[in-house]
C-alpha cells in the first residue's frame, strides 16, 4: 500500500473524530465573532467532547487564548495552530520500534482481550521480516485456544514459525520454549503473545510477571520491549487499560488499533500528553499491510481536517 493510500486511510479513519471537531470549530469560530474567553472556552469544550481530555484540551486551548488571530480566515488559522500544537504534543513520542543488537530481541505484547493484540503481532511480524530479519512468533495467550489458533494462522500468511502448545498450558513453559529455540535457529526478533483477562487482575499479574521471570532466566535483559496495545475505539477508557498494566508490567510503548471510521482519535494525544509513552504505530484496517510507524504530523492533520503532511515518499510497496 502506498503512502498516499494509508494517509488517506488513516484521515478515513480518523473522520469520526475530525469531523466534529472541524465543525466545532467552525461553528466556534465563524466569522464575525472575536476570539475571547468565550469562544476560547467553547473550543476547550469540543476539544473534550472530541475525546482529547480535560487536561489536554485546557492546555491546547490556553495556548491558542495567548496567539494573536488577525487574518480574514480566523476557522483556518485556528485549524492550523491547532494541528501544530497537536503535533508538538505527540512528535515526542512518535518513535519507531527498532530492534536492537541483542538475539532474539524479545517483545512481549501485551493488552486486554478484543483489542487487536494478536492481529497486530501478526502485522509486526510481517513488517520485521520485510526488513530482512528472522521472526519467531510464541503463543503464550493460552487460556483462548482461538488465540493460538489465530497466531498460528498469522504464521502461515507471513511465513514466520510459531511456537505453541495445547490451549491450557503453562503460558511461561511456551515462553521458555519459545527464547530456547530463537536462540537456538538464530531468530532476530521473537514476538511474545500473552492473555488480557483483566476480569481476572491477580491472576493475570502473576502469569504475566511469570512469564518475565522465565524469559530473564535466558536473557536478564529480556523482554527488551513490552508493547501495550489499545483500542482507538474505547476512547477515554484507554486510560484506564494503560494505568492498569502500567502497574502489571514495565510498559515501554503502545500501538494503537482499529482507527477506523468509528475511532475516537482524539484519545491518543490524551494518552501521549498523560503518559509520554512512546507510540510506535497505528492501525488503520485489518490488512497485513494496515499497520505503519506513528507519524505526529500526518495524525494531527488527519484530527483536525487540515492539509499539513499530504506528501511523502514512500519506501513500502
Amino acid at each position: 500500500m502506498s503512502y498516499g493510500s494509508w494517509l488517506g486511510r488513516l484521515r478515513a479513519g480518523l473522520a469520526r473524530s475530525s469531523s466534529r471537531l472541524t465543525e466545532s470549530v467552525a461553528g466556534i469560530f465563524r466569522a464575525g465573532r472575536r476570539v475571547d474567553a468565550t469562544t476560547i472556552a467553547e473550543l476547550e469544550d469540543a476539544l473534550i467532547e472530541a475525546d482529547l481530555g480535560p487536561a489536554t484540551a485546557s492546555r491546547l486551548s490556553s495556548g491558542l487564548a495567548r496567539r494573536r488571530f488577525t487574518g480574514d480566515d480566523t476557522v483556518a488559522e485556528v485549524r492550523a495552530a491547532l494541528a501544530a500544537d497537536i503535533a508538538a504534543i505527540l512528535t515526542p513520542v512518535a518513535r519507531p520500534l527498532v530492534v536492537g543488537t541483542a538475539r532474539p530481541h524479545v517483545i512481549l505484547v501485551v493488552g486486554v482481550n478484543g483489542t487487536g493484540k494478536t492481529t497486530t503481532i501478526g502485522k509486526l511480524a510481517r513488517l520485521f521480516a520485510a526488513e530482512g530479519h528472522k521472526v519467531m512468533l510464541a503463543a503464550a495467550d493460552t487460556f483462548r485456544a482461538a488465540a493460538i489458533e489465530q497466531l498460528q494462522m498469522w504464521g502461515e500468511r507471513t511465513g514466520v514459525p510459531v511456537v505453541a502448545r495445547q490451549s491450557g498450558t503453562d503460558p511461561a513453559a511456551v515462553a521458555w520454549d519459545a527464547v530456547e529455540r530463537a536462540k537456538a535457529e538464530g531468530v532476530d526478533v521473537l514476538l511474545v503473545d500473552t492473555a488480557g483477562r483483566l476480569h481476572n487482575k491477580a491472576n493475570l499479574m502473576a502469569e504475566l510477571q511469570k512469564v518475565i521471570r522465565v524469559i530473564k532466566r535466558q536473557d536478564e535483559a529480556a523482554p527488551h520491549d513490552t508493547l501495550l496495545v489499545i483500542d482507538a475505539t474505547t476512547g477515554q477508557n484507554a486510560h484506564a487499560q494503560v494505568e492498569t498494566f502500567r502497574d502489571l508490567v514495565a510498559i515501554t510503548g503502545l500501538v494503537v488499533t482499529k482507527l477506523d471510521g468509528t475511532a475516537r482519535g482524539g484519545v491518543v494525544v490524551a494518552l501521549a500528553d498523560r503518559f509520554g509513552l512512546p507510540i510506535h504505530a497505528i492501525g488503520v484496517g485489518e490488512g497485513a499491510d494496515d499497520l505503519r510507524p506513528f507519524a505526529a504530523d500526518a495524525f494531527a492533520a488527519g484530527l483536525v481536517g487540515t492539509e499539513a503532511g499530504d506528501t511523502g515518499e514512500d519506501t513500502t510497496d
